[in-house]
């Protein structure tokens, strides 16, 4: 991430002609929300005196307590390269305040740094993050509303002419270095219209603003290619649905933390107890993961879907996989989480969760070796693999019990959150599905 001043805001929106200033901020669900301001008011803004009204905001205040003030981080400012080359749009990626100058504790990007300052307490230096985001390319109707029909019928790793996303994911890429990212791959997945972009690792809260606006642009982008992009986890039934595979490692004075030459695997202790707090608290943090009703439609056997909770070095069938770089890119990788969940949540919530290992040296059971996929129920039951929740009800069932979910959200957003995502499945749960009607209508 650049590091910039003031001065340096000021420079360069006049020398690029910036009209339009983006004060961007989340709910507590992730979803990207702004209060666009004339560059006039660009000063105010960085004074941090511009104000917004709380109340409106989906898991935020009661009306009575409704402003809210936005502080932007400066090293967060970007140029919308898709906007007119006269008059352009710029951004800045904001805290959320209170009026008496607090930080507002159901802010979510508070909620990260929060988790990352209790690494820091722990010793170490950095907690870096590297995303794997999956996304669907479909086609619109004359209307252009967006449909679940896939732009290609390619697979894994094709290539044009099969690929017809290749020109989208290119001008994705483009726009996406424009704007400070370094683009690792890009490449069609398994399913039909499925496909991954990969950006370079970085220390978790810009990451966290880095999945956000990957989001953005992917949309934006497909939306000027004619197609809709959705980072919806499973959009059809019967083939893989979309993951954000989360590759994370701890720094301690400047060296991997999760390296130990001398150890068989070269993990070291805290790599080992990063896992078990994984382990041990993945199916209370599942809901901040996986949050959606549409997140347990992926986590099925059969799809490649990570529901096991286990560990190992040699496979991709368990939930945490260690990938074969060693030295300072040994990682720990979490193949559970979606792009439907709140980035700042998520890993907040992984992030203590090692950390508990750490602090409370939990071991992890053995290294499962073998295709759990392959494993019959028995012998899952053998080897101690249990799976993870099976529906987002049974997963805030175990959010709420979690006295971890709690310490990571607060207890403003750990009561908003519970009780929206009940409401969610409430209301799926009364709807009357297609399913329903093709299975039970002639019969009864």
């Amino acid at each position: 991430m650049p590091t910039f001043s003031k001065e340096d805001i000021f420079r360069l929106t006049k020398e690029q002609d910036v009209k339009f200033i983006r004060l961007q901020f989340t709910d507590i669900f992730g979803i990207l929300k702004n209060v666009a301001i004339n560059v006039e008011q660009l000063d105010k803004a960085l004074d941090n005196k511009c104000m917004f009204d709380g109340s409106s905001i989906e898991g935020f205040v009661r009306i009575e307590e409704s402003d809210m003030y936005l502080r932007p981080d400066i090293n967060t400012f970007s140029i919308f390269p898709w906007r007119p080359q006269t008059g352009k749009v710029g951004r800045l990626i904001c805290d959320v305040y209170n009026p008496d100058g607090t930080p507002f504790e159901g802010d979510p990007r508070f909620i990260l740094k929060r988790a990352i300052k209790k690494a820091t307490d722990m010793g170490f230096d950095q907690f870096n993050v590297g995303p794997e985001c999956e996304f669907f390319l479909f086609l619109t109707d004359n209307q252009g509303n967006p449909t679940t029909v896939a732009h290609d019928n390619a697979g894994y790793f094709d290539l044009g002419p099969v690929d017809l996303g290749e020109n989208a994911r290119r001008d994705m890429c483009l726009v996406l270095e424009e704007m400070g990212f370094e683009v690792e791959a890009s490449h069609h997945e398994v399913a039909p219209g499925q496909h991954e972009i990969d950006f370079k690792y970085g220390e978790a809260l810009a990451t966290a603003d880095n999945i956000l606006t990957f989001k953005l642009v992917v949309k934006i982008v497909a939306q000027r290619n004619g197609l809709h992009a959705t980072f919806l986890p499973k959009p059809i039934f019967g083939i893989n649905g979309s993951g954000m595979h989360t590759n994370m490692s701890l720094f301690k004075n400047g060296k991997n933390a999760f390296f130990e030459e001398s150890d068989p695997l070269q993990l070291s202790k805290d790599a080992y107890n990063f896992i078990g707090g994984i382990m041990k608290h993945m199916s209370s943090i599942v809901a901040i993961t996986n949050p959606i009703v549409n997140s347990y439609k992926r986590l099925v056997p059969g799809y490649e879907a990570p529901v096991y909770i286990a560990w190992s070095a040699r496979n991709r069938s368990p939930l945490i996989r260690i990938p074969a770089a060693r030295g300072m890119s040994t990682r720990v990788e979490l193949r559970c989480p979606d792009p439907s969940c709140n980035p700042y949540l998520a890993l907040a919530a992984i992030l203590t969760a090692g950390l508990d290992g750490i602090k409370n040296k939990i071991e992890p059971p053995a290294s499962i070796d073998k295709n759990i996929f392959e494993m019959t129920a028995e012998q899952r039951k053998a080897e101690g693999i249990k799976s993870l929740p099976g529906s987002l009800n049974e997963a805030i069932d175990e959010l709420s019990k979690s006295e971890l979910a709690k310490e990571v959200l607060g207890d403003h957003v750990f009561t908003k959150f519970i009780g929206a995502k009940r409401d969610e499945w409430m209301d799926y749960s009364t709807k009357i599905s297609q399913w329903e009607i093709d299975q039970y209508l002639n019969k009864y």
